[in-house]
């Protein structure tokens, strides 16, 4: 029995230090831009067209439209309203003051998810070099659409994405949602992302700056219009054409959306764990294997286990807290939250177990009052 825990604690130990070590660096916050402009320094923003859908974001949608009208002069704004049956028309269409075009969204059809299906309809309005794809629960501090875009004019970029600042201020918050980002990293290197790798390309769906022309080279948004992890198969896409994409971390670009408990943000994941895992059973049991011996047995082992595999538990709680600090830090939260990391990755694996369930059952995700279905297996 000795040997048997001594090779989990040595398993969970060679984990967490690959990921120390990797040379591409997963947990590191290096790939990151914030605006240094003050609200006064507005620039011309016309060859920028901004592309947002909506359904029933009618306690988000004002302060959306607000940070953007703090951008600059004359930048494009489209909403697409998904069919909301709240007042997010009426709420975006006092927020705008006439600077805002919207349009009705058109049914559902078949095969399609709701967002990609408004962003399809929004874009044959487009007549602007580059397009801005952001959520309705965004809100932009004042710049930084002028400091993304000059970053991709100077690097010769294609594609730029910012990964909102999501909210953090309650304990579930605090708790999982720096995680979320922490574990979307060692999912998604930026730094691989951000290189000429084919195989790793990420987006964040909240915030993408691209050239126009991009849209039209895939093919629209029917080329992802089954994909649920929109955002990253839109990165990939581009990606895979030869263009340089980007991806980084922000303070400029907030997440208004609030999660007020452990309900709301296990919906939020489960919706596209599964997915992330391709429907995969041998992935999932993968996953599963190296979540446990990363984050629930090194604990265990600690109090229970024997001293030599103590010593290897100890090691690896040691290096999943030191790779967890630069999160901690980047988001000015106490660094004593490293501390759950065990209890987070738990609540993750069972989160992504319950997406599998809820895939089995026949439910791809479920999201505003639609529920995508999965094939039959």
């Amino acid at each position: 029995m000795e040997i048997i825990w001594s090779s989990l604690a040595i398993t969970g130990a060679f984990i967490w230090s690959a990921v120390l070590l990797m040379p591409w660096r997963p947990w590191s916050t290096r790939e990151s831009l914030d605006t240094v402009l003050l609200p006064t320094d507005r620039e011309e923003l016309s060859e920028i067209t901004v592309l947002i859908p909506a359904r029933d974001e009618e306690e988000t949608i004002s302060a959306a439209i607000r940070g953007l009208k703090g951008q600059g002069a004359d930048l494009n704004i489209i909403l697409v309203d998904d069919q909301s049956t709240d007042g997010t028309v009426e709420t975006a269409l006092r927020a705008g003051e006439g600077k805002l075009h919207i349009i009705s969204g058109k049914p559902l059809p078949a095969g399609w998810s709701g967002k990609l299906w408004a962003l399809e309809q929004g874009r044959s309005l487009i007549k602007t070099p580059l397009t801005l794809l952001m959520d309705a629960d965004i809100e932009l501090r004042p710049g930084i659409l002028v400091a993304l875009r000059k970053m991709m004019k100077q690097n010769d970029l294609q594609f730029a994405s910012l990964m909102a600042e999501l909210r953090m201020k309650n304990f579930w918050e605090r708790m999982l949602m720096p995680a979320f980002i922490y574990f979307f990293k060692l999912l998604y290197p930026f730094r691989l992302s951000n290189s000429g790798f084919s195989r790793v390309a990420a987006g964040a769906g909240g915030c993408i700056l691209l050239e126009t022309r991009l849209l039209d080279e895939i093919g629209g948004f029917r080329a992802l219009r089954e994909e649920l992890i929109d955002d990253c198969a839109l990165a990939s896409k581009v990606k895979s054409m030869g263009h340089k994409t980007w991806i980084g971390l922000t303070h400029s670009v907030k997440s208004i959306r609030r999660y007020n408990n452990i309900g709301t943000i296990w919906n939020m994941v489960a919706r596209t764990a599964f997915t992330q895992l391709k429907y995969s059973k041998i992935l999932l049991i993968l996953c599963t294997t190296i979540l446990l011996c990363a984050f629930w047995l090194p604990m265990m082992i600690l109090i229970f286990g024997a001293p030599i595999a103590r010593y290897f538990a100890a090691i690896a709680l040691g290096a999943m807290i030191l790779s967890y600090i630069p999160t901690l830090r980047f988001y000015r939260m106490s660094l004593l939250w490293a501390l759950t990391m065990p209890l987070a990755g738990m609540l993750y694996l069972s989160m992504t177990w319950g997406s599998a369930i809820g895939y089995w059952r026949g439910n791809r995700s479920q999201w505003k009052g639609r529920i995508y279905h999965g094939p039959t297996n």
